[in-house]
Formats: structure tokens, sequence, C-alpha cells
């Protein structure tokens, strides 16, 4: 016969183990800043032309940032790489409309520029100029918190899907 004490001790080490690696897991996350935020479908029937609109959208986002006292996001080359290919991804639907894939990239770019320390990103899609995007994100709580967070560089790509829906990826990085 086995006593109580005995019986119960080995489950009590289990669940207080299931517990602190919840504990564990929960902080983690919550150092990593990952942000994901809701998405943004917007669609009409004139077409867009996405020829150097990531710079157009990097125009609003900054003037929208310096217009509440923050400081210019610098675009860099790293991000909008990851940025591009999420977008086309999400567009020639290799992968979800969403964040799919959102640690992985930020791994991708951490090997080329060094340690990050906050990351997060925004994505939309439909058939919308850059103001548009950039006035939908900043509509939008999520969004907004990424564009007004405390990131310093950033990385913006488009991609067309084969209906001229254009999907839109914004990463923010805190070095």
């Amino acid at each position: 016969m086995i006593s109580q004490r005995n019986f119960f001790e080995p489950l009590l080490r289990l669940v207080k183990k299931c517990l602190f690696a919840l504990l564990l897991i929960s902080s983690l996350s919550a150092c990593a800043q990952k942000t994901t935020h809701a998405t943004i479908r917007y669609s009409n029937s004139r077409d867009i032309d996405t020829e150097g609109m990531e710079k157009d959208i990097l125009y609003y986002i900054n003037q929208y940032r310096s217009s509440i006292g923050l400081p210019a996001l610098q675009m860099i080359s790293a991000a909008t790489e990851q940025a591009t290919q999420h977008s086309i991804d999400m567009a020639n639907r290799a992968i979800p409309f969403g964040h799919d894939g959102f640690d992985e990239r930020m791994d991708n770019i951490a090997k080329k520029i060094g340690f990050v320390h906050a990351t997060a990103e925004n994505v939309a899609y439909g058939k919308l100029t850059a103001k548009e995007v950039v006035d939908l994100w900043l509509n939008s709580h999520g969004h907004k918190k990424n564009i007004e967070g405390n990131y310093t560089l950033t990385g913006i790509g488009l991609a067309k899907d084969a209906d001229s829906l254009v999907f839109y990826t914004e990463i923010f990085l805190r070095k």
C-alpha cells in the first residue's frame, strides 16, 4: 500500500514543474516583445501602382511619428528583404495572410544585423495607396501601437497577387 504522502509527492513535483515551465514561457514571450495584431483587409476596383510605394509608406509613417515627437525610422535592407518575402509568400498563397513565420523573419534579420531588442510587424492587404495603408494602420489600435513604438529601424515590402491585390508588410526593430 502506498501512503498518501508518497502518492501525492511526485504529482505535486510534476505540477510545480509544469507551473514553472508555463511562467518561464510567458515571461520569455513578454521579453521578446513579439507583437502581432489584427489584420486589415480593404479592397476596391482600382489598380495600384506599387513602384516606389515602400518609400512613400516610410514617408507617411515618419511624418506621423514626427508629429508626435518620435524620431524617424531608418529603412534597412535586411528588414526590407524579409518584409518583401513575407508579402510575396502571402500574395502567392504560400502562407496564409497574417504573421506566420514572424520569429523566423526576426531571426534572419538578427543574423545579418546582430542582436535586436524589440520587434513588431504590421500587415495589410487590398488595393491601397501608401497614404491609405498608413491611415488604416493608424486607425487600428494594435497597428498604431507598433507605429508609435520604441523602434528605430524598419523594413517595408509589398507584393501583388494575380488579381492585383497588394500585400503590405512593415517590420519594426529596435537594435
